[in-house]
């Protein structure tokens, strides 16, 4: 019986030095007060792109108005057969 609450203080108490361990390394985390890029305005691959201008409704149009011209077509052409 002593071997196992023996094991059983033991066990707790190396579950209170990991606990006591994480929440220091959460802590460090937490610390960092430099500037952190995002990861995608400060890539190199970013390089020679712009930004989406207003007009790109335009180009979505113009694709939707396509994608329905070839689908009436394809039902026009099959029913004169």
């Amino acid at each position: 019986m002593a071997i196992i609450h023996k094991q059983d203080s033991q066990r707790s108490e190396l579950q209170k030095r990991i606990s006591a361990e994480l929440t220091e390394k959460a802590k460090k985390k937490n610390e960092f007060t430099g500037d952190r890029p995002d990861g995608v305005d400060d890539s190199r691959y970013m390089e020679n792109t712009k930004q989406t201008t207003s007009l790109a409704w335009v180009w979505i149009l113009i694709v939707f108005v396509g994608v329905v011209i070839a689908i009436w077509y394809l039902f026009a052409s099959g029913n004169q057969a």
